[in-house]
């Protein structure tokens, strides 16, 4: 996925390093603050059972 990525960027080697960092900080930004808040209800991480 990287490599399709990296070839569709345009520019040289600079402008496609600060896209590829963009891109990569964006993604996070949107797991941290959208995908995973919305999960953290659904998914019951602290129930654990000891037999």
């Amino acid at each position: 996925m990287y490599a399709f990525l990296w070839r569709r960027l345009p520019g040289n080697l600079a402008v496609k390093l600060v896209g590829m960092l963009l891109l990569l900080g964006l993604a996070g930004l949107f797991l941290w603050y959208g995908l995973f808040p919305w999960l953290e209800p659904r998914v019951a991480l602290d129930e654990v059972t000891v037999g």
